[in-house]
């Protein structure tokens, strides 16, 4: 057996980690994802992950478990997982399709809907102090950049038909 070394490989301590593209925007999704966590936990009880699903559902965008775990990057199990805390707290049910019974879709319920509601105003809080001191024209770069990173990666959902509506809006 090894024993640990007590320093780095010299490659790792040369890597700037603070200059990593990828590093960056982890850290900038982690911190929206608290920060919307905190006000919607203050403001609702719910975790950020919780109202963005119910905000999904609600916005049709995501109707069946399998969708959320796509647009999620996240396994089945996991989103049954947070579709049962959903389903038990009385903001969605699951609904049997009457075309085919395999298929079940996600149904909010009138809370469900009225936390749903709620979330663009705190995703466009959050946002908007992120997005401080930046003008409409660098966020709508930032955007345009994102979109692109979307496409290389090969998702092109809904990226057109987003990119007109959002060019112009902060968030």
């Amino acid at each position: 057996m090894t024993e640990p070394s007590p320093h780095p490989a010299p490659n790792l301590s040369e890597y700037q980690l603070g200059e990593s593209v990828g590093y960056l925007l982890s850290r900038v999704k982690s911190t929206m994802s608290n920060l919307v966590t905190q006000r919607s936990m203050a403001e609702l009880g719910i975790t950020s992950q919780q109202g963005s699903i119910l905000f999904m559902v609600a916005s049709g965008k995501c109707l069946l478990a399998a969708e959320l775990a796509r647009e999620y990057g996240i396994d089945a199990s996991a989103v049954t997982r947070l579709v049962d805390r959903l389903e038990k707290r009385g903001l969605l049910t699951r609904v049997r399709s009457n075309e085919d019974r395999r298929v079940v879709r996600l149904a909010l319920t009138p809370e469900g809907h009225a936390i749903a509601a709620r979330m663009p105003g705190i995703f466009n809080g959050v946002l908007d102090s992120l997005l401080n001191g930046f003008t409409a024209e660098e966020v709508g770069f930032l955007k345009s950049m994102l979109r692109r990173v979307l496409v290389n990666s090969g998702d092109q959902t809904g990226l057109a038909r987003d990119a007109a509506s959002n060019f112009d809006s902060k968030s």
